[in-house]
């Protein structure tokens, strides 16, 4: 599907305070950022919000930063958070293949990884956010008692993502392919909009935990 280009999107990116466009080497600053030591939780690929911005206000006591590489889907995101003014929230307009450069060891506390892009081909597993290659960069900012958390309804992306933990000699926590009726792993569980379309679609969603 063709991403629908909003005009004014990037502008207003470069301009929101909630919002860095430029975060290399943004990597230890964190704390000060927030102007607190709260744990930090990122979620890579946020899409429009929904699912960053509702946990950023349940949880005061928890720093947020959502990450999206487009600034026409960051929009919405932005426009949320500049009715809700959370505190406790940034964005970054980035790729993640940069995810080293503005976090440092041992600075995060959790990545949640929702509905990413599947890149069917073989040849771009290595793009997919689950790829060992991706784990290797979790590896490097997440803190030890770290994790990472991932739901799609993409059953295929979902058994190549449970073979990559072990691959990255990463251990799964916990996993279900039908979270919405399996009560352990689904409460609390916030939806995002994807979640919400698919699972009222039929499909069934996917969750794994992994740590190190």
């Amino acid at each position: 599907m063709r991403l629908r280009n909003v005009p004014g999107a990037r502008e207003v990116m470069v301009e929101n305070n909630y919002v860095f466009t430029e975060p290399i080497g943004m990597k230890g600053t964190w704390a000060e950022v927030f102007g607190n030591n709260n744990p930090i939780h990122i979620e890579i690929g946020m899409g429009k919000g929904t699912f960053i911005t509702t946990l950023a206000g349940l949880n005061p006591d928890i720093n947020y930063v959502g990450i999206e590489k487009y600034s026409s889907v960051l929009l919405r995101a932005v426009e949320k958070q500049d009715e809700l003014q959370l505190p406790n929230l940034r964005f970054i307009r980035m790729d993640a293949e940069a995810i080293t450069e503005v976090f440092a060891k041992d600075e995060v506390d959790r990545i949640y990884l929702n509905f990413s892009d599947p890149w069917p081909k073989d040849r771009h597993a290595k793009r997919r956010l689950t790829s060992r290659q991706f784990f290797a960069r979790y590896n490097e900012i997440l803190k030890k008692e770290g994790r990472v958390e991932f739901k799609t309804d993409n059953v295929d992306l979902f058994d190549f993502s449970l073979e990559e933990v072990g691959e990255a000699k990463w251990n799964l926590v916990d996993y279900t392919r039908d979270l919405h009726h399996e009560p352990r792993m689904n409460e609390g569980n916030v939806m995002t909009e994807y979640e919400k379309k698919f699972s009222e679609a039929g499909n069934a969603i996917c969750k794994l935990i992994a740590n190190r």
